[in-house]
């Protein structure tokens, strides 16, 4: 039922719209011009159109959070000393069973106080919906009726419009600002928490990570290690590829091909990364291996250079893809200028279309980078769980994000160190990105050219 009023809403908003243009065409002059209408007729009906939205839409949003409350309060009062007597995790099982019985389909079955109360709910729930429907109506009727007779040819519709889609966007700045301080104060808190029960020395400087042994160790080192050496394994394979596959295609590809090229490589950014995981699982770490041995290495069954390779080749189109566009987005007069003093094809390049571009690629890089130190599937089925404290990239290595996988697993409690320290290596892998958009921003700003 929500959901069709909520379509209704949108329905007759559209209506709204409709009636307030026509509305605005109904005051042209005889000669049917309205050169003196303050607003155009889109605007008009734009304001008639929110003025029917925006109320409906609050009480909708509004009743949809209160109404499960109150009715839940009643069916709890109703119910009486059948819910009282129950234990805390028995009043969730009540109410669990008598939502299946009032919503789920099940007939038949509970407790004759389940079965009354799962009753109540349903009686009580409909009587909202009705209340809702004709409270909507209401408000509805009356938004627009309001913004119906304010039309008139010095009625300022557009300032009106622009002020609310002013209002809107700075709410969405606002709600993305908040969500992002949110999370970070979440994991900072649950940090600090975990650091209360572990020393944060021990944590930044151990060398050893063994949450499940009899004596927990949280040595962030082999952790920070095996995610840089992955990634760098990973931007070796994708930088040069992904970055030479976007100047040919800009540069010196034909539009035909640049048409086909462009989609086909772009077909990686859309495979799910569980296949890159099996890929290097099955094909690459087992390919790695025996050509290993068969030159006298000893290479791990899983590895960081396994899971690095298959890596760099998903991150690839972020590359090739952002680097493309950025070219394509040079001028082409400074291309133009420069073979009007002489350069080459590749002088141009090298020496204008690059340095002009270095912002979007370094973006690129960076996108590419995060990518690579947030993946976890390709690490746990190429790379293994072992948090091993080595840089070379034979041996199997593991990353933070693996590791916050394995902590955060299951049913946890979330007063132990072994869980709180998921958080803390959330709250590194926050520090790490970071400081790497920091450094990003230094390069740009020391060797970006300025045209």
């Amino acid at each position: 039922m929500p959901l069709m009023y909520f379509a209704a809403i949108l329905v007759f908003t559209l209506v709204a719209f409709w009636l307030g243009r026509s509305r605005a065409y109904g005051l042209a002059d005889p000669q049917g011009r309205l050169s003196h209408l303050h607003s155009l007729p889109g605007y008009h009906g734009a304001y008639v159109a929110l003025c029917m939205l925006l109320p409906a839409l609050a009480v909708f949003c509004a009743w949809m959070y209160a109404a499960p409350m109150v009715i839940e309060r009643q069916v709890i009062a109703n119910a009486g000393a059948a819910f009282t007597k129950l234990t805390e995790i028995e009043r969730v099982g009540f109410m669990r069973d008598i939502n299946a019985l009032a919503f789920g389909g099940i007939v038949g079955s509970g407790s004759a106080d389940k079965t009354k109360a799962a009753a109540d709910l349903a009686q009580f729930t409909r009587y909202g919906d009705w209340g809702l429907g004709g409270v909507l109506a209401i408000v509805a009727l009356v938004g627009l009726a309001v913004g119906l007779a304010r039309i008139s040819p010095k009625f300022r519709a557009r300032n009106a419009v622009e002020w609310v889609i002013v209002a809107l966007l700075l709410i969405c700045s606002v709600i993305a600002v908040l969500t992002t301080v949110g999370i970070v104060l979440s994991v900072l808190f649950e940090t600090l928490s975990f650091f209360t029960r572990y020393p944060a020395q021990d944590f930044f400087l151990g060398t050893k990570w063994n949450p499940d042994g009899s004596v927990e160790s949280f040595g962030l080192i082999p952790l920070l290690v095996g995610t840089c050496l992955i990634m760098v394994v990973a931007m070796c394979v994708a930088g040069p590829i992904g970055l030479m596959a976007a100047i040919y295609m800009s540069e010196y590809a034909s539009p035909r091909f640049r048409a086909t090229a462009k989609p086909v490589l772009e077909i990686l950014a859309g495979v799910p990364t569980v296949v890159f995981g099996f890929f290097a699982a099955l094909t690459v770490a087992p390919f790695i291996r025996d050509a290993g041995q068969a030159v006298g290495l000893t290479v791990a069954a899983e590895s960081a250079l396994a899971a690095g390779l298959v890596m760099g080749i998903m991150i690839i189109p972020f590359i090739s893809s952002l680097a493309d566009d950025v070219i394509n987005a040079v001028p082409q007069a400074l291309r133009d200028g420069s073979y009007g003093l002489g350069a080459t094809k590749s002088e141009t390049i090298k020496r204008v279309v690059l340095p002009a571009a270095l912002p979007g690629i370094v973006s690129a890089f960076m996108l590419a980078i995060s990518r690579a130190v947030g993946e976890t599937m390709i690490v746990v089925m190429a790379a293994g769980l072992a948090a091993n404290l080595t840089v070379n990239p034979l041996e199997a290595v593991t990353t933070i994000t693996v590791q916050i996988k394995n902590l955060l697993v299951g049913d946890q409690e979330f007063d132990s160190a072994k869980t709180l320290s998921a958080f803390a290596l959330g709250f590194v892998l926050f520090v790490f990105t970071l400081i790497l958009n920091i450094i990003a921003l230094r390069i740009v700003k020391r060797y970006r050219e300025a045209y």
